[in-house]
């Protein structure tokens, strides 16, 4: 069994030689811990707020992708986001050796869901092209982007709730592009945390770009999203738990944040990835 140190973030000298994020820097504290059945979760999640409804946790992986869009070539589902009864779903061609487009699906809160299907730009990477979305607090952004190593998130309207966004299918169009300080590599899961923080979970299995493999990083905006350029700050704070009676390769996946409460999707090693693990965390 490999034991993490709940995220790496209840141990206060564990980084702080090699200058990541100590605990109090950190300021996050696990407080919870489930698991999910992987028949519906591994893939991402999110906290969706239906007007009348109580919250409920959605799950993605491969098995909740519709059939209809699984004929239309869209064979892959990223981590999920939801605001205000909205849901953004990002989704990856994987029918064509060299994909073209990614497309986002949103869902309205009365069920009626609408495809933007997205012609990729020069410095867009085809391969893994959709990996995760998170939008804005305010509602009006959405920052995208893929797996593989990057120095850039995309960010677009959010359809619905941005004026600037689109209402009807077609392209979703890049508005502006997040240029980190530091590479981050396969961020399998993101979401806000503030108007100005990302918190990203990475399935890196390499400690070249940080201290620790398989990181949770916060990703700071110099300033709120306007839909210009922005630059952002990326720090490593710590390593997501990697705890399960099965040795082998560990798997993070899907980031949300919802009334004070993140929560991070690792899915385990198998045979034990029958279910996916998701830990809740709070600031201290």
């Amino acid at each position: 069994m490999r034991a993490a140190s709940l995220l790496a973030l209840t141990t206060a000298t564990l980084l702080a030689a090699t200058g990541v994020a100590t605990a109090h820097e950190a300021g996050w504290r696990q407080t919870g811990h489930t698991t999910v059945e992987n028949r519906i979760s591994g893939e991402g999640l999110t906290t969706l707020r239906l007007p009348g409804h109580a919250p409920e946790l959605v799950y993605r992986n491969g098995a909740t992708i519709p059939q209809p869009l699984k004929d239309e070539g869209w064979g892959h589902v990223g981590d999920p986001d939801s605001l205000r009864g909205y849901l953004f779903d990002v989704y990856q061609d994987t029918r064509t050796p060299a994909p073209a487009t990614k497309m986002y699906l949103v869902t309205r809160p009365d069920g009626t869901t609408t495809e933007f299907v997205h012609p990729l730009q020069p410095d867009e990477p085809a391969a893994n092209a959709n990996a995760q979305v998170a939008v804005t607090p305010d509602g009006q952004w959405l920052v995208s982007g893929p797996l593989g190593e990057i120095d850039r998130l995309y960010v677009s309207p959010a359809p619905f709730l941005n004026p600037r966004g689109p209402k009807a299918a077609g392209d979703l169009p890049v508005a502006a592009r997040i240029h980190l300080d530091h590479h981050i590599r396969s961020a399998q899961g993101c979401d806000f945390v503030g108007a100005t923080r990302l918190i990203c979970a990475t399935s890196d299995p390499y400690n070249d770009l940080y201290p620790t493999n398989l990181q949770l990083l916060q990703i700071d905006l110099a300033r709120p999203l306007t839909g210009r350029d922005v630059t952002a700050k990326v720090r490593e704070i710590g390593q997501v738990p990697l705890v399960s009676t099965c040795t082998g390769t560990f798997t993070p996946e899907g980031v949300d944040y919802d009334a004070g409460v993140l929560r991070v999707e690792v899915v385990p090693p198998s045979p034990c990835n029958t279910v996916t693990d998701v830990y809740s965390f709070e600031r201290r």
